[in-house]
């Protein structure tokens, strides 16, 4: 199981890193706020901060979902949206990272 954290928060780190916008953090601090959400929730309150499609956000749930491996997805029915909901065991992972690039964010632009 520790090997599996370890390659997570490699991925999720790199993925942090590549946030130019911002976006990605907002993303994945909203998964923590939220806990279960729809692309279509997650692109309405996106949308009060950036300026984004609903396809953009789609995409970029679908690669957390599969790339980074922090979300499971349940659809009810075919006539239902599917709900991602962010694996309890990796809530405190995420936490940490955020917080450790946060860290490094705010000392990088102090100088």
């Amino acid at each position: 199981m520790e090997a599996i954290r370890t390659k997570i928060k490699r991925r999720l780190q790199r993925f942090i890193e590549l946030d130019v916008s911002g976006l990605r953090r907002y993303i994945l601090s909203l998964f923590l706020k939220c806990k279960k959400v729809t692309v279509d929730d997650l692109h309405h309150a996106i949308t009060k901060e950036y300026s984004t499609s609903r396809s953009a956000v789609a995409s970029m749930v679908g690669y957390i979902h599969s790339k980074l491996g922090i979300l499971s997805a349940h659809k009810e029915s075919y006539k239902t949206p599917i709900v991602y909901t962010l694996k309890d065991e990796y809530v405190d992972l995420i936490t940490n990272v955020l917080n450790k690039t946060n860290k490094n964010c705010s000392s990088s632009n102090g100088t």
